[in-house]
């Protein structure tokens, strides 16, 4: 992976992270404040956590668009090289293969 590549996904995903912890904080605020319903017996972190991801995602979806389009021609654009270095590859086989069985035979 080359270092912009590397450095669009991990501004991603530091995005994403740091929109998941803004929401895990309101959501926690919410909770004890009395806005949103406690969880049951000891699972209130994980209740906390789980209201705070389905809070996250449809806004990391709007908000993030842009940075997650960046990286997906990234992403496509490395697939196409690999793509095109294994049919690049497919053919030296083929040729050498086809020259290999043309001396093999007998004239």
């Amino acid at each position: 992976m080359e270092s912009d590549e590397w450095i669009e996904m991990l501004r991603y995903t530091l995005k994403r992270l740091g929109i998941f912890v803004g929401c895990l904080l309101v959501v926690w605020g919410a909770v004890y404040s009395g806005i949103f319903p406690r969880g049951f017996g000891s699972s209130n972190g994980l209740w906390i956590a789980l209201l705070a991801l389905v809070v996250s995602a449809p806004i990391s979806w709007v908000v993030l668009r842009k940075e997650r389009d960046r990286a997906s021609m990234h992403v496509v654009g490395r697939v196409d090289r690999m793509k095109a270095n294994l049919e690049a590859n497919r053919s030296q086989e083929d040729t050498a293969d086809d020259s290999a069985r043309a001396q093999s035979q007998p004239s």
